[in-house]
């Protein structure tokens, strides 16, 4: 084996080693970032009121668990889950809800479909 193959062998490990770090960094640095955002979150009041109706757009679908598909959208940053949608509903769309609860925590809140908005 000559020097310049085993340099250049060498020389990928050391940047595949360099682009791990890099990715490993940036992960944790994320990772924190999260947390401090969670932890914040947890700390301040909702920006909804019980009773209260909002508009926001549909960002995902979920089954709630008695297996009803609810909306999932944000105000403010406040995930709001949305029972009594419509079927032909889609990711996208921007529907008005009337707040009726808070989940444990106050981190959440469930919502009844009051019409697109």
């Amino acid at each position: 084996m000559d020097l310049l193959t085993v340099a250049a062998g060498a020389g990928v490990g050391i940047v595949l080693l360099a682009a791990l770090a890099v990715w490993w960094r940036r992960r944790t640095a994320e990772r924190r970032a999260s947390k401090r955002a969670h932890d914040a979150a947890q700390e301040r009041d909702p920006p909804v009121e019980i009773g209260e109706t909002y508009e926001f757009g549909v960002t995902d679908f979920s089954d709630h668990h008695s297996g009803e598909r609810v909306a999932v959208g944000k105000v403010e940053g406040f995930v709001l889950f949305t029972e009594d949608v419509p079927d032909d509903l889609t990711e996208g769309d921007v529907i008005r809800a009337k707040v009726t609860s808070f989940n444990s925590g106050h981190t959440s809140a469930d919502a009844i479909y009051r019409g697109r908005a």
